[in-house]
């Protein structure tokens, strides 16, 4: 009889659509500053701190029907925000960074192919 192990997660990364590799590749990299993790064929891992986004190719997405959603856990949201601004990262017409009646400070931005972004940090 095998003893009883107790399930942890350990971490998620989630998988998002993407049109075209490059584009993808160049926003994440030059814009929001994550660094390559690896690539395989039409699949990219990206990563940034203590995050990773997986994308895979979707040459037929229609961005404007688009639902991907990343919500990302964040501290020192305020220099987040200011350093994406100052970087000319386009922020969601609807989302700049605000508090929420749920308690956190957040914002959020559309990548090249309208996945949401959604960056929250708890006030």
């Amino acid at each position: 009889m095998q003893p009883h192990l107790t399930p942890i997660l350990t971490a998620v990364h989630p998988k998002l659509p993407m049109r075209n590799k490059d584009v993808t590749k160049t926003y994440y990299l030059q814009q929001l500053g994550f660094s390559m993790l690896a690539e395989y064929g039409d699949y990219l891992l990206l990563q940034k701190d203590h995050i990773e986004l997986h994308f895979f190719a979707f040459p037929g997405l229609d961005p404007h029907v688009n639902d991907g959603q990343v919500y990302i856990r964040t501290q020192n949201i305020d220099a987040l925000y200011a350093q994406l601004l100052a970087a000319g990262v386009a922020m969601h017409p609807n989302a700049p960074l605000q508090n929420k009646a749920w308690g956190q400070r957040e914002f959020a931005l559309l990548d090249p192919d309208h996945n949401l972004l959604t960056f929250g940090e708890a006030f």
